[in-house]
């Protein structure tokens, strides 16, 4: 039997198989390219969430640092629409460097506004990439996964709420927030009171979950001593207490409080029943304290009783004062609108 002979190559199969192996080559490399667009492009909410919380906390340990330290070096960056100084510390400044950092190195391409941006060309922006396990913060781990495009994101971050209130030590108004903003509208609230002898974080994830503290303020709700009991501004107050006093009677009871979110949350826990708020207001201020609310069935709105979206960095003030309520919204919203000329007057 004779094995000898040419081995001759069909030339159109040589062909085929060299195009096949190009072919194979193109796709898994625009697979693996694909990949690592949509990484880049796409967000997980729950690591997310788990950052925001810890950057709140890790500016919350900033700000009781420096408190501590009694290095405040209290300045004013500005006047309100009102007059009032606009305070700003070291605190402020410190806590968004590691707030702002911690968001925008573990995640690089989230767009976020912090109050405090200015501060950041004098920050050391070497903040490490967060370390994202769920264990490590409790009620996360049972969170199911949801992911977005990072287009659809904004963040807004308050380093330090009530910064008047944290320059006369009074801790109890202090807090530092976390906002996730979805198309225009919070999904994702966090609100971290750092001086609180036992610092303590609330959270809300809208139709995911919730942080046990916040739960447990539900739970050990009490009653409002009438159905006007008002939480104000202390130190932006313009004519809330006569407008209050107008819209739901002489008997209503006026608190006057510092910060946002010390004031949404007095709502949740039912020390108030409405948070008011007529003038201008930055929206770093009221978005977590928006989806925490809503998280609880509460609402937060104007005072003409429309939606605030949160979606463009460029337009920071909301000029048309705010309503937050656990419950009766409506009711609010009409007795306000009785005395708008009122209100419209003092801002």
């Amino acid at each position: 039997m004779n094995f000898s002979g040419t081995v001759r190559l069909n030339t159109f199969g040589v062909c085929v198989i060299i195009a096949t192996l190009i072919l194979f080559y193109i796709y898994i490399f625009s697979s693996n390219s694909l990949n690592r667009s949509e990484k880049k492009n796409v967000v997980n909410l729950r690591k997310l969430l788990i950052t925001a919380i810890e950057v709140a906390e890790k500016g919350g340990k900033q700000v009781k640092l420096v408190r501590e330290e009694m290095t405040l070096n209290k300045h004013s960056k500005g006047k309100t629409k009102e007059g009032a100084e606009m305070l700003v510390t070291n605190a402020d400044s410190s806590s968004h460097c590691i707030m702002f950092f911690g968001l925008t190195h573990t995640f690089p391409h989230l767009k976020v506004v912090s109050e405090e941006q200015e501060s950041s060309k004098l920050c050391d922006n070497t903040q490490p990439v967060l370390d994202l396990d769920p264990a490590s913060k409790e009620g996360l781990s049972r969170l199911v996964d949801s992911e977005v495009f990072t287009e659809d994101l904004m963040v807004w971050i308050d380093p330090l709420d009530a910064t008047q209130e944290y320059t006369e030590n009074l801790p109890q108004y202090v807090t530092t927030m976390v906002c996730v903003v979805f198309r225009g509208k919070p999904i994702i609230g966090v609100i971290h009171k750092p001086l609180e002898k036992e610092p303590v974080t609330y959270w809300a994830w809208l139709e995911h979950g919730r942080s046990t503290s916040l739960t447990g303020l539900l739970a050990t709700r009490k009653s409002p001593e009438s159905k006007s009991t008002v939480i104000i501004s202390r130190s932006h107050a313009g004519k809330g207490v006569q407008i209050a006093e107008s819209a739901f009677g002489k008997e209503t009871k006026i608190i006057e409080a510092g910060g946002s979110g010390y004031k949404s949350l007095a709502v949740v826990s039912g020390n108030a029943s409405l948070y008011m708020h007529l003038t201008q207001i930055k929206k770093w201020d009221i978005c977590a304290p928006d989806a925490i609310l809503q998280s609880v069935g509460g609402r937060l709105s104007t005072l003409e009783d429309d939606e605030i979206d949160y979606s463009s960095e460029q337009e920071k003030v909301n000029e048309h004062g705010v309503v937050a309520s656990y419950k009766d919204h409506d009711y609010y919203i009409k007795k306000l609108s009785a005395v708008k000329d009122s209100w419209s007057k003092s801002s």
